[in-house]
């Protein structure tokens, strides 16, 4: 119980260089951005996504969650369960 003093003398040190070395960096004003109003950016390209993981007519994928389900067992060590035939 010696070095609870030192500790805590040494902790209180830190925490205020830390304190005195970062606050000033935080508390500093933002740059300003100059731009002449909102960014416009294109539509993504999801040309490409269409597959049964990607395909969710419901809100969720349900032909790849099937699969997915389905393939539980042989990750298991089970026997697998039939899949479903690729589109």
């Amino acid at each position: 119980m010696s070095n609870t003093a030192p500790r805590a003398l040494t902790a209180s040190l830190l925490a205020g260089a830390a304190l005195f070395t970062l606050a000033p960096a935080a508390m500093a004003a933002p740059a300003q951005a100059a731009q002449d109003g909102p960014a416009i950016v294109d539509e993504p390209d999801t040309g490409d996504l269409n597959d049964k993981y990607t395909f969710a007519p419901l809100g969720v994928p349900v032909f790849g969650l099937i699969d997915s389900v389905l393939g539980v067992p042989g990750r298991l060590g089970l026997p697998d369960l039939p899949k479903l035939p690729d589109f």
